[in-house]
C-alpha cells in the first residue's frame, strides 16, 4: 500500500488545521501539552532542533473525528482532508502560538533566548516579547527591533535584528511528512498504537484507540457518559477511568501493553456486553457509595481502580432484590481496599485477581479472601494514625466518620458537605494553627504539624475566619463558641488543656485515639453478618511514616532528605530532586530507570501508570500523577539548600515494606 513523502511549512500545516484540511481521527487522544512544552517546541524550532516527522492518513472513508484543541469554529474543507495520525501535539501548539491562543501566550528573552509562557513578571520586563508579535501575519521587524534596543541599550541592535528574524522564520520550518493511502480503518488503528507505543502515551490512550477503530463511536459515548456523572459530582469518572473499567469488564483485569491487542480479537457482542456492564453497575454501585456511606463527591476516594471490581460485580448481578448484609459487604470490601491500599502498586495485577472473583457465586467472600481479610475483624488504633496526613485513605475514614457522627460547620452551622460551593465549600482546617507550631520550643515536626488528628473539616468561611488563631481562642469566641456537643461531633476533644500548643502531643494522641475508636465503629457498621468472629487484622503500616523535605537553590542541585520511621527502625537518606522528576518523566513514556539514593543506585520499575521505587525501608509505590503532586507540595514547602543536614549514606539490607507515595508527608 502506497506511503506518500512530502514536506509542508509550519504556516502551510496551521493554515490546514484553521481551514479543516487536516483533522483528527476519532482514535486521538485529546491536547495534553502544557505551556511550558509549548515554549519547548518553540525554542525547538527557533535553534533548528529536530522536531520529529508528521504522520498523516488520506481515506475516503470519513471516519469519526474529535475536534482540534484551537477553540475556534471550523469551515468544511474545500478538499479532502488528511487525518493526523503523530504530530498532534506539535500541530496544536504551532497552531495556538501563531493565532494567538489565550492558554499558549509564549514570550521570548531577546537577551538570554529563553523561551516561556507569559507571566506577570515577564509582562513588566521590555526584554520579553510575545512570540505571536514575531510570528503575526504582516508584523514589522524593524519597529520591534528599535523597541528591544531601547529595552536593552548595551545589545547590539545587528544581534536583536538577528534574533528577531531567526524567531519570525520558524513560520517557514518544514516538517516532514508521510502519507498514508488505502489503509482500513481497523489498520489504522493499529499503525497509531504502533506508533506511539514508543511515546509518553498511556495504556489508556492506546486502548481507547483501539476501541475506537474496533467500535466506532466509542468516544462518544465515553464522554457522554462522563458528562452525566460529572453533573452529580463524581467528575473523576471520567474517559481515562471509564475506558479502564470497559477495558478490565472485556479482559477481566486490568490495562497492560498487551491490551490492544486483546481488544482487537473481541467480538462486538463482548464490548456491547462489557458497556451495559459499566452503566449498569455504574448505577447500582454510585447510588450505594452516596445514600449508604455518603461519599457525595468523587473526589473524597482515595483509590478509584477499587471501583473497578465492583462495577463489574453489580452490572452482571441477576435482577433481583439485594439484601443488607450485600451491600454493607461491599461497602466493607471497599473501605478496606482503601484503606490496605489494595491498588497501589501492581494494580494491573491484582485487578487480574479481584475482577474474575467479582464474578464468582459469592463475589464479596471471594474479593475479601484477596485481601487477606475473609474472618478477621478490621480494628482502626491510634498507632495506625501515627504519622498519617491527607495523602492517607485514613483521611477519607475521617471525613465519613464525622459525616455519619452529623457534624457541623464551625460558621454556617449546616452539615459539612463536600458538595457545598463558594463559602460553604468544604476545606480541612488545622485545629491548632501551623504558625502557632511551626516556631514552637516544642519543635514540632512537619509531620506532626500536618498530622491527621490535626485537622478537621469545616467551610472556607469558618477556616478563614479563625485564621491563625489558638483553640485556646476561638474554641471560646464570645461570639460563636463551640459546644462540646458541636466539638465531639468531630472528634475533637474537650479537654482546656489540650487547647495550648505547649500540649500539642497530647492533644494528637487523645485525638487519634477519638478518631481511631470512630473508625472501627465505621467499619464495623458495614461488617457483613455472615463473617466469623476472628482475631483482629493488624494494620501493616501501623506506626510507619515517611517524611520529604526539599531543599532548593538556583545555583545548585536541589536535594531531597527522606527520614522514614517505623516499629524498631528510623532511616534517614537523601536523593536528587532533577533525578526524581526525570524518572518520574522517564516512567511517564513507559520506561524504567535508575536513581541514586544515598549513595546508591537503585532501580525504578513502571507498571501501566504506577512507578515504585525503593526508599530504604519502604517500596514506594503510586501513580505518576501521585508522585508529581508529591514533588509540588515540597517544592511550596522548600528550605534553602544552606539549611540542608549532612546525611550519612545508609543502605537498607532488609526486604522493603510496600508503602504508598500518597502516605508520604
Amino acid at each position: 500500500m502506497p506511503v506518500e513523502k512530502a514536506e509542508k511549512d509550519v504556516q502551510t500545516l496551521v493554515g490546514q488545521i484553521s481551514s479543516k484540511e487536516i483533522l483528527l481521527p476519532e482514535i486521538q487522544r485529546g491536547y495534553v501539552w502544557k505551556p511550558t512544552q509549548v515554549a519547548k517546541l518553540v525554542e525547538s524550532l527557533y535553534r533548528g532542533y529536530p522536531t520529529g516527522s508528521l504522520l498523516f492518513w488520506k481515506t475516503n472513508e470519513a471516519p469519526a473525528t474529535r475536534r482540534v484543541a484551537i477553540g475556534e469554529t471550523q469551515d468544511k474543507p474545500a478538499v479532502q482532508p488528511l487525518y493526523l495520525l503523530d504530530g498532534q501535539q506539535r500541530l496544536t501548539s504551532l497552531h495556538r502560538v501563531l493565532n494567538d491562543h489565550r492558554e499558549a501566550q509564549i514570550v521570548f528573552n531577546v537577551e538570554t533566548e529563553a523561551f516561556q509562557n507569559q507571566s506577570a513578571a515577564t509582562e513588566k520586563d521590555p526584554r520579553w516579547i510575545k512570540v505571536y508579535e514575531i510570528v503575526r501575519p504582516g508584523a514589522k521587524q524593524f519597529p520591534l527591533v528599535g523597541r528591544l534596543h531601547e529595552a536593552v541599550p548595551s545589545l547590539d541592535p545587528d544581534l536583536i535584528g538577528e534574533r528577531v528574524g531567526r524567531l519570525a522564520a520558524i513560520r517557514s520550518r518544514a516538517f516532514h511528512m508521510e502519507i498514508l493511502t488505502d489503509f482500513p480503518y481497523d489498520e489504522i488503528a493499529q499503525i497509531f498504537v504502533r506508533v506511539n507505543s514508543g511515546r509518553p502515551l498511556k495504556t489508556s490512550d492506546l486502548a481507547l484507540a483501539t476501541l475506537s477503530a474496533r467500535w466506532p463511536g466509542t468516544l462518544e459515548k465515553l464522554e457522554a457518559e462522563a458528562r452525566e456523572w460529572a453533573k452529580k459530582h463524581y467528575q473523576d469518572l471520567d474517559i481515562t477511568f471509564l475506558t479502564r473499567a470497559l477495558t478490565g469488564t472485556v479482559l477481566g483485569r486490568g490495562l497492560s501493553t498487551w491490551s490492544h491487542g486483546r481488544l482487537i480479537a473481541a467480538s462486538d457482542e463482548e464490548l456491547e456486553a462489557g458497556w451495559a456492564t459499566v452503566q449498569r453497575g455504574l448505577r447500582h454501585l454510585i447510588p450505594l457509595l452516596r445514600e449508604n456511606l455518603k461519599v457525595s463527591n468523587s473526589n473524597l476516594i482515595p483509590s478509584h481502580v477499587a471501583l473497578l471490581p465492583l462495577i463489574v460485580l453489580l452490572g452482571e448481578r441477576p435482577d433481583e432484590p439485594m439484601d443488607e448484609d450485600t451491600a454493607n459487604g461491599i461497602i466493607y470490601w471497599f473501605l478496606l481496599a482503601n484503606i490496605r491500599n489494595r491498588y497501589s502498586s501492581s494494580a494491573d495485577t491484582r485487578l487480574g485477581q479481584d475482577i474474575p472473583a467479582a464474578r464468582e457465586s459469592e463475589p464479596v467472600k471471594q474479593l475479601l479472601g484477596n485481601l487477606g481479610v475473609r474472618g478477621a475483624r478490621i480494628e482502626v488504633t491510634p498507632q495506625d494514625l501515627v504519622g498519617r496526613t491527607v495523602g492517607s485513605p485514613y483521611f477519607f475514614l475521617s471525613y465519613l466518620g464525622a459525616k455519619h457522627a452529623g457534624a457541623h460547620d464551625w460558621w454556617y452551622g449546616t452539615e459539612i458537605s463536600a458538595t457545598a460551593e463558594s463559602g460553604q465549600k468544604l476545606e480541612y482546617h488545622h485545629i491548632h494553627p501551623q504558625a502557632t507550631l511551626k516556631n514552637h520550643p516544642g519543635s514540632y515536626s512537619k509531620t506532626e504539624i500536618n498530622d491527621l488528628a490535626n485537622l478537621a473539616f469545616i467551610s472556607g468561611t469558618a477556616n478563614r475566619r479563625i485564621s491563625d488563631r489558638s483553640p485556646s481562642d476561638y474554641f471560646t469566641d464570645q461570639k460563636q463558641p463551640l459546644t462540646k456537643a458541636e466539638l465531639a461531633a468531630h472528634f475533637v476533644p474537650y479537654d482546656e488543656h489540650l487547647r495550648h500548643a505547649d500540649a500539642y502531643r497530647d492533644f494528637l494522641n487523645a485525638r487519634r485515639a477519638l478518631l481511631a475508636d470512630a473508625m472501627s465503629a465505621l467499619i464495623d457498621r458495614y461488617r457483613p453478618k455472615w463473617l466469623d468472629e476472628d482475631v483482629t487484622a493488624a494494620d501493616p503500616l501501623a506506626g510507619c511514616a515517611l517524611e520529604f523535605q526539599l531543599f532548593q537553590s538556583s545555583w545548585d542541585s536541589s536535594q531531597i532528605v527522606a527520614r522514614a520511621t517505623g516499629e524498631g527502625f528510623e532511616w534517614t537518606g537523601s536523593l536528587g530532586l532533577a533525578e526524581l522528576e526525570a524518572a518520574i518523566e522517564a516512567a511517564d513514556g513507559g520506561l524504567d530507570s535508575d536513581i541514586e539514593i544515598s549513595k546508591e543506585i537503585v532501580p525504578i520499575r513502571v507498571e501501566s501508570d504506577t512507578l515504585t521505587i525503593p526508599i530504604g525501608p519502604f517500596l514506594v509505590s503510586g501513580t505518576i500523577e501521585s508522585w508529581r503532586k508529591t514533588l509540588d507540595r515540597e517544592k511550596g514547602d522548600a528550605q534553602p539548600l544552606s539549611q540542608c543536614p549532612g546525611v550519612e549514606p545508609r543502605p537498607w539490607e532488609v526486604e522493603p515494606i510496600p508503602f504508598p507515595v500518597t502516605n508520604i508527608e
